[in-house]
């Protein structure tokens, strides 16, 4: 279990923000004089009046959340509230999505984890996205965020729902990373969606789509797709017939308010001048020349750190070159100079 500073009253220093949307920053640092513990903040003080009331509604399911799982190893504790948001201990491991367990040890432990959640009466409600879900240095399971998390001690028929789908999240996740290990029970499980999400496709989660990226401009992801397929490509074919340029590769990246925008790494030792000759704002928000691009054991880009580079995401990419430190040489000079630079901003810090 993670271990809680000696004093939870002490003022928050703030090192990097992690996420930002229209409800929160979440923000990593320590608590003063302690600075050896790493502590997350979600801090809820800055954000849009007319937005607050659902921000600390969403704050509260977490903070129930965080106190119904306090002492239930590979979970955060909660450290304290105040005016500013919520303080809780940082979950030290790497993103699943970059991770990729195959080992049935970290499967079992997922298992078992889901179950200690499912006796205390929480379900997270968010465990289809890798990116909450953890494997620790040690190898086990844990997860992160429970802003969506929904705390029924009476666990009645609404709650087994609810706790059915996180089963078959986890499901997802284990068939995506280590499907040899999946059994025969567990794709029949896949296969059955509870009522409850039957419903949500249907109807929910139309209305939720419809607010948050029509009305608020909200987006994380939406359009990558049709813009990676339909416009990188050329892109990144006529950025290569120019000399001096060996590759080009292009990721999404979240505009605020704005949909997804097109980040460009290339490869060369041209300025940038020269590769906007070719290629406008317009037509790619983003272009970085580098002097080499990550590439695996076998010579292909690794696209996977480049869009984490393009999304600002840093403690993904730290958590990525620690599990490979053979990135770290060329990664750092790239990272020191991305172009999406909101981390550096910590509002109201």
């Amino acid at each position: 279990m993670d271990r809680l500073p000696p004093d939870p009253s002490a003022p928050f220093v703030a090192v990097h923000v992690h996420k930002r949307d229209v409800f929160s920053e979440t923000l990593s640092g320590h608590l003063e004089g302690t600075p050896e513990m790493r502590v997350v903040q979600r801090r809820l003080a800055d954000v849009p009046r007319w937005v607050r009331p659902l921000a600390w509604a969403l704050a509260r399911r977490e903070i129930a959340g965080l106190r119904a799982v306090r002492g239930i190893e590979g979970t955060p504790q909660l450290i304290r509230v105040d005016r500013e948001g919520l303080v809780r201990t940082f979950s030290e491991g790497t993103p699943l999505n970059l991770a990729r367990p195959s080992n049935p040890a970290f499967w079992r432990d997922a298992h078992l984890l889901l179950s200690r959640l499912r006796r205390r009466g929480l379900a997270h409600n968010d465990l289809a996205k890798p990116q909450n879900w953890l494997m620790t240095p040690d190898g086990r399971a844990a997860v992160i965020d429970f802003q969506l998390a929904s705390h029924r001690p009476r666990r009645g028929w609404l709650f087994r729902a609810m706790a059915y789908e996180d089963l078959r999240h986890l499901l997802k996740q284990k068939r995506n990373f280590a499907p040899a290990l999946l059994t025969p029970t567990e794709r029949r499980v896949l296969k059955r969606r509870s009522l409850p999400s039957r419903l949500w496709r249907a109807t929910g989660k139309r209305l939720y789509n419809f607010v948050t990226r029509r009305l608020m401009h909200w987006s994380d992801g939406e359009g990558a797709g049709q813009r990676l397929r339909e416009e990188a490509p050329r892109l990144a074919a006529r950025l290569a017939a120019l000399e001096g340029v060996r590759e080009a590769v292009f990721c999404p990246y979240s505009l605020p308010a704005r949909g997804v925008g097109l980040y460009g790494f290339v490869e060369t030792g041209l300025p940038l001048a020269a590769l906007r000759a070719a290629v406008s704002e317009r037509e790619a928000e983003l272009l970085q020349p580098v002097a080499r691009l990550p590439r695996g054991p076998d010579g292909r880009v690794r696209e996977d750190v480049l869009t984490l580079i393009a999304g600002n995401r840093l403690d993904e990419i730290e958590a990525l070159v620690a599990a490979v430190p053979a990135l770290a040489e060329t990664v750092a000079p790239i990272v020191a100079a991305r172009l999406n630079l909101t981390d550096r901003r910590l509002s109201g810090v």
